[in-house]
């Protein structure tokens, strides 16, 4: 059953995607950034390959060629992304497919509207039996 971990009180989500997605790396897991549009999309991109001057963070997008090798996947819909290991998910809402993976991670910054999307998607995988574990970064 897929591991749900919660990121919370999180003043930049960008920041912490990108740190948390060294980690996995390091943990040699793969990784798919799930965004709400194109436009988190780029955004995300850019966060990447900005993050720090010192780290390289592989990336593409799902449709790319090279997808299947890469180890960071960023887009905004799940089709044709191939590995089950993290699952970010930066929507305001839950996904499907995510059950397909051993681990979901949930950042949650501390504007009033993500807290409470935040909140419905704990009660979604609580009521569900998913393991969840909170890590609050205040």
């Amino acid at each position: 059953m897929t591991q749900v971990d919660f990121y919370t009180h999180v003043s930049n989500k960008l920041e912490t995607a990108c740190l948390l997605c060294v980690k996995a790396l390091a943990q040699k897991k793969r990784v798919m950034i799930l965004t709400p549009d194109a436009e988190t999309t780029a955004r995300v991109d850019h966060a990447l390959w900005t993050y720090k001057s010192t780290t390289f963070i592989p990336h593409v997008r799902a449709r790319h060629p090279l997808a299947s090798v890469t180890p960071v996947i960023v887009d905004h819909d799940l089709a044709g992304v191939e590995h089950d290991d993290v699952l970010f998910n930066l929507r305001f809402d839950t996904t499907d497919g995510f059950s397909r993976f051993q681990r979901l991670i949930e950042i949650v910054g501390t504007d009033e509207d993500d807290v409470l999307a935040a909140r419905n998607r704990y009660r979604f995988y609580r009521d569900r039996g998913y393991e969840l574990r909170t890590h609050d970064l205040s």
